[in-house]
């Protein structure tokens, strides 16, 4: 199936005053004795994208966990880079500045609360802003993702799956982070609505000078936003390249070729993004 995304690869943008990225070093989850992520190290550079790609069960979602505390890290470290007084992992202010869109957009949102609602949650859990700022990040958050004030008081089943991954990325933008750890988060999506809410997110991180960590068994989705990515089989990294040399097929892993090989939607040459 055509994608329609392009496999350029893009150049990061100049790093913002305070950028933040993210230095990963020998991270190790094991659980009941098996490692799903086994010494796993990179950096993420302030305004990069950086995708992890592999297939089911390589431990890559695992790694997303890990570094946002929804998974425990048994050894290794995680630290934002690029600023001076940045929080250590685990903190309430560095929780502020990594968030987290998630695979699911129907059940990542509560089904029984509005956007509005929705919205508000994360700036009441940490404190920000009395009503009036409460109400102007909401508006500014849902303008962000080319939504608008109208869709504040809609339920999730009154939405789109498009339209949910949207509010599912203002939920993540309304606290203002620095670095967003993306889960998948067009697998659930057609493939023409796939490619809006890539090329929305990759306008997001040029206007607010965002970091993106990206995790896809998809090469396409994956070259489309990211400029380097990290291949992963069986919760170790095989190799760490530029997306414009996985385009031209310059890989040095078997595994890496046999992803490729794999993507269908890799073969051939993809449309202009829409």
């Amino acid at each position: 199936m055509d994608t329609g995304l392009t496999t350029a690869a893009l150049a990061p943008p100049p790093a913002r005053a305070g950028a933040v990225g993210l230095q990963v070093r020998d991270l190790r989850v094991v659980y009941d004795g098996f490692a799903a992520v086994d010494g796993v190290s990179f950096d993420v550079a302030p305004g990069e994208s950086f995708g992890i790609v592999g297939e089911s069960g390589s431990g890559k979602s695992t790694v997303l966990r890990a570094i946002c505390g929804l998974a425990p890290r048994s050894a290794g470290q995680v630290q934002l880079i690029g600023a001076t007084a940045l929080p250590e992992p685990g903190s309430k202010a560095y929780r502020r500045q990594v968030q987290m869109v998630f695979q699911d957009p129907y059940g990542s949102l509560h089904p029984r609360q509005t956007v509005d609602r929705i919205l508000a949650e994360p700036l009441a859990i940490h404190g920000v802003g009395q009503r009036d700022e409460r109400e102007s990040r909401i508006e500014r958050a849902l303008d962000d993702v080319g939504l608008g004030a109208s869709f504040r008081f809609r339920y999730p089943h009154q939405l789109s799956g498009g339209q949910r991954q949207r509010i599912a990325v203002a939920r993540a933008l309304i606290l203002q982070p620095q670095l967003l750890l993306l889960d998948e988060p067009t697998s659930a999506l057609d493939a023409s609505v796939q490619a809006e809410v890539l090329n929305l997110l990759e306008a997001l991180r040029a206007r607010h000078g965002l970091s993106f960590l990206m995790v896809s068994h998809d090469l396409a989705v994956v070259t489309h936003l990211c400029q380097r990515l990290m291949v992963m089989q069986r919760g170790r990294a095989v190799e760490t390249l530029h997306s414009a040399d996985l385009a031209a097929r310059r890989v040095q892993a078997d595994y890496t070729r046999s992803l490729m090989a794999a993507a269908a939607g890799f073969q051939r040459k993809a449309a202009p993004a829409v």
